[in-house]
């Protein structure tokens, strides 16, 4: 005979919304933002515990002793994504956040880090054309090498994020007589899938064409369909799998460092940095390059672009110096 079905304790079903939170609406979110708000989630909660305080749902009181303790060890944007992860799970929970502004303690908490911090984000620092020339000519005549020029090159030119390069197959390519087509299924900015196609045109030197070296790149590894770009082990043998975003911002670096750049200032994100920042200062306009970075709207832009005429027609030029 089965066992009567007993209905879950007020506690049990707080402790059960607490497991779920975990998942934060996992098809919603890109999977990079469901990592971060897991483990942010979890500092939170682990921080509760060691002072015997409530995580679950958490009084706004709690929140503001939280964050106040972060800024002694976080930045201002780290910060900031703990308070939404935080307000995910009490939403996913069925409870109100702890973390809104409307809360005085929070707020005025918040303002004071903000103060006290600064706000200002420091990104990565674009990779530009000339950079990218170096990289490329510095790279071993090895698969390996030519995989990572193929990588640095259409990644350069495609303004391609990091998960949309590792995401990218054969399938998704299509080479036609102005250059290569690429559809993105997926990107941060299309969750639903609906799918971007963004165009890649010949370069005018051959070495450093990111037509021609994604072309050089599959006939060397054999890749006819799947994944474009792999890993490459040790003796040559080309992985199933595709690389992971780690691993391509790991190449990116390690090119930087063949040239003598610094590389703890370069990761993958510089080179969609520096394809907004070298268009900039090659004059393109902002529809055109927004066209390539689906970006929607200037503001974002804006923030991709690393001082393009910060020397243009500079005023102090005129001092007499």
């Amino acid at each position: 005979m089965s066992a009567a079905l007993v209905p879950l304790s007020h506690q049990e079903l707080i402790v059960s919304a607490a497991s779920r939170a975990h998942d934060y609406a996992a098809n919603s979110k890109a999977p990079a933002t469901v990592r971060a708000y897991r483990a942010c989630w979890q500092h939170f909660q682990a921080w509760c515990r060691d002072r015997g305080l409530v995580a679950l749902p958490a009084e706004p009181r709690t929140v503001a002793l939280f964050i106040a303790d972060c800024a002694s060890k976080h930045k201002p944007a780290s910060i900031s994504l703990r308070m939404a992860a935080i307000s995910a799970a009490h939403r996913l929970a069925g409870f109100e956040s702890p973390a809104l502004m409307r809360h005085a303690v929070v707020s005025e908490t918040w303002a004071g880090i903000r103060r006290t911090l600064g706000t200002a984000q420091i990104g990565k620092s674009a990779l530009l054309t000339e950079n990218i020339r170096a990289m490329v000519d510095a790279l071993p005549v090895t698969l390996r090498g030519t995989r990572d020029a193929a990588l640095l090159l259409v990644g350069f030119a495609s303004a391609c994020r990091r998960s949309e390069l590792a995401a990218m197959t054969v399938e998704d390519l299509c080479w036609v007589e102005e250059g290569l087509r690429i559809t993105l299924r997926r990107s941060k900015t299309d969750q639903e899938g609906k799918g971007q196609t963004i165009g890649v045109p010949y370069g005018s030197d051959p070495a450093t064409c990111p037509v021609r070296a994604m072309k050089r790149w599959l006939a060397a590894a054999g890749i006819t369909d799947g994944f474009a770009f792999r890993g490459v082990l040790k003796g040559g043998r080309v992985q199933v799998g595709r690389m992971a975003g780690d691993s391509i911002a790991l190449c990116i670096k390690r090119a930087c460092g063949s040239v003598g750049m610094e590389k703890a200032q370069y990761a993958g994100h510089s080179l969609r940095a520096g394809f907004v920042t070298q268009a900039a200062r090659a004059g393109c306009s902002e529809s055109s390059i927004m066209k390539q970075t689906r970006h929607k709207s200037t503001a974002m832009l804006v923030r991709y672009t690393r001082d393009p005429n910060l020397f243009r027609n500079n005023a102090a030029t005129k001092l007499g110096l």
